[in-house]
């Protein structure tokens, strides 16, 4: 016991405990194995970002992404999440060039967990949707980029449109404004875009549904769509493909065919009831890397 006190809590090499105790070092070591093998010794070895490692592996190996990063837990936890997305980001983050922003809770979650770094001028933050009244102020893609680029020392655009409006004719004339379509258009050249994942009929996919105030026949038609999952408020169906509908056409924001242009998209999501919309991206080649947790993770490997 005085040994092992010595080795691990007090941090004597294994010589110095061997002097102090008046054994031989071989000795030392062989009590020292026999203290873990009883018990007494145990050690935690303690991954600072709880990652999921065999879950990764099965993930890339399934969908062919080129990263994928999974935090531990049972439960649904933004935070972890968060830190995995802010820690893949910060290492992968360009000198100069661009980051392109979504919106919502999960890129928020990533945002907020960056630390603030280093000035740098050549970089430029872009948002990737128009604005959104119907979620929380702090998760809308204007202050994200605005908060990100303040965190990086970097600048910043704003998309001064919202994200959506409720005819197509407006939604037109919006894009066709050169201080609009140039920020898309810059946010489709980026090197990195990071981007939540929505379920249709759930939580954000049905505000933004609802804020376009369909008419029944409208309604009808975007529901016999099949979309299943959105991503910068445009909407997918179960092969990943966009999907045609009347909330498509009154949407600012980049195509997802433009999206798919980007350097690389990094998708962020939680919980397993978002399984089927994020397979759904995945068949559709939408994310690059994935960022998500374990219910989630386990949910996917499941449907697969």
């Amino acid at each position: 016991m005085r040994a092992a006190t010595l080795y691990y809590v007090d941090g004597l090499s294994q010589a110095e405990v061997a002097s102090a105790i008046g054994v031989s070092r071989s000795n030392v070591s062989r009590v020292l194995a026999e203290a873990r093998k009883a018990g007494i010794v145990t050690i935690t070895i303690t991954d600072p970002f709880g990652r999921a490692s065999d879950l990764e592996q099965l993930l890339q190996q399934r969908f062919g992404l080129r990263e994928v990063r999974v935090a531990r837990g049972s439960d649904d936890d933004l935070g972890r999440v968060g830190l995995l997305g802010a820690e893949w980001l910060e290492r992968e983050l360009p000198h100069e060039g661009a980051i392109a922003l979504s919106w919502g809770a999960s890129v928020q979650a990533v945002v907020d967990a960056v630390e603030p770094g280093r000035s740098r001028p050549r970089l430029e933050v872009l948002p990737l949707v128009g604005g959104l009244s119907i979620v929380d102020s702090a998760q809308d893609g204007n202050v994200l980029v605005r908060s990100l680029a303040t965190r990086l020392g970097a600048n910043h655009r704003r998309l001064y449109a919202p994200a959506v409006v409720e005819s197509a004719t407006l939604r037109d004339g919006l894009l066709r404004e050169s201080t609009i379509g140039s920020v898309l258009d810059a946010a489709a050249a980026a090197q990195i875009a990071v981007v939540g994942i929505g379920v249709v009929g759930s939580g954000a996919s049905a505000a933004i549904v609802e804020s376009t105030n369909l008419s029944p026949d409208e309604q009808a038609a975007f529901e016999s769509s099949g979309a299943i999952g959105d991503c910068c408020t445009r909407f997918f169906d179960a092969s990943g493909r966009p999907v045609d509908s009347p909330v498509d056409r009154r949407v600012v924001a980049i195509e997802l065919e433009a999206l798919q242009g980007v350097g690389t998209v990094v998708a962020v999501a939680v919980g397993a009831r978002k399984a089927p919309a994020v397979r759904a991206a995945l068949a559709g080649g939408l994310p690059d890397v994935l960022v998500i947790d374990e219910p989630l993770a386990t949910a996917l490997l499941a449907e697969a």
